[in-house]
């Protein structure tokens, strides 16, 4: 999860898809999505369809930090170890 916070937060404004966190933190669809919905579910992190690019390519999911994620992110940074879900928010 602090690979995905980490990644997340260098960008917090800008919606990610998650095929490029898969490349960014080298973690695996199974072990990413299940994350980002956790996350999710905790308000850490919002998601919505994304239209594509190009025409004929499917709507995707894409995913930000929100601003309980990005205090998460800079908590975790700060203590120097990885987050459970249940976060202390400052």
């Amino acid at each position: 999860m602090l690979s995905l916070l980490r990644a997340l937060a260098e960008r917090p404004l800008e919606w990610r898809h998650g095929y490029d966190l898969m490349k960014e933190t080298g973690l695996l669809s199974g072990t990413l999505y299940p994350l980002l919905m956790r996350m999710a579910e905790q308000g850490l992190v919002e998601a919505e369809w994304r239209e594509p690019a190009q025409t004929g390519r499917p709507a995707r999911h894409a995913y930000r930090l929100t601003a309980a994620g990005l205090s998460s992110a800079r908590a975790a940074e700060e203590s120097g170890s990885p987050p459970g879900f249940k976060v202390s928010l400052s």
